[in-house]
């Protein structure tokens, strides 16, 4: 009965020291790898296209903003976009805060 109470104890004699480490951490591998392809992998993804959508912005696109305002860009620059929200109303809004394109403008863009 005493000679049992070391192995299970994990004193030195059951495994060997160096393969018993890297197979303790096999377990910690394999929950670093399934929150990578859960949670980082598509948040990266989703801001790849978001940066793709803000980059492609064109005058004459109608958009949602993050706060659920809609409107039709009216001009826009690297850090602002104008957008028309009624008529005789104008906004101006941060370029980064344009989630959704609702309508593509059907005219080039000529900035």
């Amino acid at each position: 009965m005493h000679d049992v109470i070391p192995l299970l104890m994990g004193a030195p004699g059951g495994e060997g020291g160096a393969q018993g480490f890297f197979v303790s951490l096999l377990p910690i591998a394999a929950m670093v790898g399934i929150l990578w392809f859960l949670l980082i992998r598509p948040q990266q993804r989703e801001q790849q296209r978001h940066g793709a959508l803000v980059k492609n912005l064109r005058k004459g696109d109608e958009v949602v903003t993050v706060g659920g305002l809609y409107g039709r860009i009216m001009s826009l620059n690297e850090e602002k976009v104008s957008l028309k929200v009624a008529d005789g109303v104008k906004v101006d809004v941060e370029r980064s805060k344009v989630t959704r394109v609702l309508n593509k403008s059907a005219e080039p863009d000529k900035s």
